[in-house]
């Protein structure tokens, strides 16, 4: 399986990432194929998801190589747990989980190797919306790409993918107090890099 989802990484890839198949099977039917061997639905799964994906593994990742390697694992894994989905809930959250989760598992060893402050008493003070409400998504996910291992992480978790500071200790395997301060200082470094641009702009 690995072997073949290389395949599908590289194809994928080589057509830039963004273009969308039209989708001719019914999402059942493709997940069934997928489970019967059939190389046709697994090519047609993998590009339907693959660029959403590949778009959560950039904002992982330190450069464009480590989110393909993070995309093509996290995919060997979609297709060898694709008989235990239940049908239950959504789909492309199901596999989003998987990438994520692959991708905390990829780096996680460094992120948190200093980190020892505790901050409960900061609040989760959120970044200025008008500040950032003018931004382009690209230009904010850049944005989120400068800052540090650790904070890119937590910020990613608790403000994008929604997951709170306890379920985010217990997937890194730290405590909560240090995932609060992770991301009051993402924040403080997002909202200087806001206050430079806005300094450029005036």
């Amino acid at each position: 399986m690995t072997h073949q989802v290389r395949g599908l990484t590289t194809d994928f890839m080589r057509k830039n990432g963004d273009q969308s198949p039209e989708r001719q099977m019914t999402e059942k039917e493709l997940i069934k194929g997928c489970v019967q061997g059939n190389a046709h639905c697994q090519r047609q799964l993998f590009e339907l998801f693959a660029g959403k994906m590949m778009a959560v593994c950039v904002r992982y990742a330190r450069h464009r190589l480590e989110a393909e390697d993070i995309l093509q694992e996290a995919f060997v894994k979609v297709f060898d747990n694709l008989d235990k989905f239940a049908f239950k809930g959504s789909f492309e959250g199901w596999i989003r989980r998987i990438v994520v989760n692959t991708a905390l598992k990829h780096n996680q060893r460094k992120y948190f190797t200093n980190e020892q402050i505790a901050v409960e008493h900061f609040p989760d003070s959120p970044l200025q919306p008008t500040a950032y409400s003018r931004l382009g998504e690209k230009e904010l996910l850049k944005m989120i790409s400068r800052l540090p291992e650790g904070y890119r992480v937590v910020f990613n978790l608790y403000a994008i993918e929604g997951y709170s500071h306890k379920e985010i200790a217990e997937l890194l395997n730290i405590k909560e107090s240090t995932s609060r301060s992770q991301l009051v200082k993402a924040r403080k470094m997002l909202q200087a890099q806001l206050d430079k641009l806005q300094r450029v702009a005036v």
